[in-house]
């Protein structure tokens, strides 16, 4: 079996999000189950740069309990989480765009980008002119007096909402868990052109949470593959493409192609050694 990846701490940069020796156990009829273990993650900050971090595993890796760790939703039974080198619970809420649409369905799009500002005392006037920017820049101008619920909106247009409300306050950690799984693949490919835009302009540090290899190396600049039984990172995959400026002509080159299959492999070992580890 393969161990926890080592994360080395360079001195001279500061963390933004770090793990130390989480583990996750649950109660049984049968007795305890590990859900993770030992599991260790750190993100340092780039100069001059946010981070697009992608995790990549199979089901019950425990992907989504790792981002509620993050995400100040759920305590792990031991270890350490950290946010900008402070213990996770003395921070206040990150943004997260969840996979199921997340919206307020009784208040409009301008009503549900402005919430976030709403709850920081943002004055009235002030929160619908950075709403309404927001809401611009994502594509759904026109749209904002609508109410955020199907048939009104699409499920396309519903994500638009989730990531407009994490953006408008310009936080520094978004985390993303599948929020494109349920859309169809043409919006799917917009959505990832998208947020690829929005991440340029607004630099924060994403985390993004996705069972897809294509997604997983057209969004991020480090890959990380979870192993199953209990949950681990057992693989770092950098990606060696141009940070900004990638589109559709980017799944074109040769390097985005060899990546994918590389990440692809990487999934495809993850759950036998984690059948070889259960035998030992």
């Amino acid at each position: 079996m393969r161990n926890n990846i080592k994360f080395l701490d360079s001195p001279e940069l500061s963390n933004i999000v770090e793990l130390r020796s989480v583990s996750q156990v649950y109660g049984s009829k049968d007795g305890p189950v590990t859900v993770i273990q030992d599991l260790n993650f750190l993100i340092e900050d780039k100069p001059n740069q946010g981070q697009f971090v992608t995790i990549l595993g199979l089901s019950g890796c425990g992907k989504s309990t790792f981002m509620r760790y993050i995400a100040g939703l759920q305590t792990p039974t031991s270890g350490e989480v950290f946010l900008r080198g402070e213990p996770r619970h003395t921070q206040p809420p990150v943004s997260m765009v969840f996979q199921k649409y997340s919206s307020l369905e009784w208040r409009t799009v301008l009503g549900n980008v402005m919430l976030p500002l709403e709850l920081r005392g943002v004055p009235q006037k002030e929160a619908k002119e950075l709403a309404m920017a927001m809401i611009d820049r994502v594509g759904l101008l026109g749209h904002e007096s609508k109410y955020a619920q199907h048939p009104l909106l699409s499920g396309g247009q519903l994500q638009r909402v989730a990531i407009a409300r994490s953006l408008v306050f310009q936080p520094d950690i978004i985390l993303m868990d599948e929020p494109f799984s349920g859309l169809d693949v043409v919006t799917r490919y917009h959505m990832m052109e998208l947020l690829t835009k929005l991440w340029e302009e607004y630099q924060p540090t994403i985390i993004f949470v996705t069972h897809d290899p294509i997604q997983a190396v057209f969004l991020g600049d480090d890959i990380y593959i979870m192993a199953p039984s209990p949950g681990r990172i057992v693989e770092h995959i950098p990606v060696d493409l141009p940070t900004f400026g990638r589109n559709r002509d980017t799944m074109r080159e040769g390097r985005f192609n060899e990546l994918v299959l590389e990440v692809t492999d990487a999934l495809y070992r993850t759950p036998q050694d984690a059948v070889r580890g259960d035998e030992k």
